[in-house]
């Protein structure tokens, strides 16, 4: 008798260690991940919305968790009656460009919307072209949106939205560009992102 209390004594502490939630557990699976931006001219709190767009948010954590953004900067800047973005994610100053991983899927859909305060990956004309490019709406951008799958129609797909520090990201948007080589529309005066990290 004394053997078999020891026993259920025994396995039910097992099943209370299997059970405590581990720093890994899935306890906090389903929360949306938090990345916090350090930037030259202040921080930019971002959360991610990895329900609508698992497979974005998985290849922008793989950056963030690989220190690819810190030293990048803010590339290009454009405000006007047509849109409003501020994109970074993919060059170093002097506008040297990083090697990056391969490209993919265009999640973009009617769920999320290009309205001010979010965030989505930038590509070129090819859909499923995004890699570690991105880019803040500085104001409500629908001609940005997924309306059908066509290429005029895809749309540029939003994995996020600024929790805090908008106002940074606005001040950004404001600040003097030019050209640059081939580019357009580039900050003067470089504006640095110093990291990237989960919060």
């Amino acid at each position: 008798m004394k053997y078999a209390y020891s026993l259920c004594g025994a396995l039910f502490l097992a099943a209370l260690f299997l059970a405590a939630p581990t720093r890994n557990s899935t306890a906090h699976a389903g929360a949306d991940p938090i990345v916090v931006m350090d930037t030259s001219l202040g921080q930019i709190v971002i959360m991610l919305d990895q329900k609508n767009a698992p497979e974005t948010v998985k290849n922008f954590l793989r950056y963030v968790d690989e220190g690819f953004y810190r030293g990048t900067v803010f590339h290009r800047v454009v405000n006007n009656r047509d849109m409003a973005i501020v994109q970074g994610g993919g060059y170093m100053y002097p506008l040297q460009r990083k090697k990056t991983f391969a490209p993919i899927k265009n999640e973009a859909s009617a769920t999320l919307k290009n309205k001010r305060g979010a965030i989505a990956m930038a590509r070129t004309t090819d859909i499923d072209s995004a890699t570690s490019q991105f880019f803040f709406n500085v104001r409500d951008n629908a001609p940005f949106d997924h309306t059908n799958n066509t290429p005029q129609g895809y749309g540029y797909a939003v994995f996020g939205r600024v929790i805090r520090g908008m106002d940074v990201v606005d001040k950004i948007s404001q600040v003097e560009t030019g050209r640059s080589g081939m580019m357009h529309d580039v900050p003067q005066k470089p504006i640095f992102i110093r990291k990237a990290y989960r919060k």
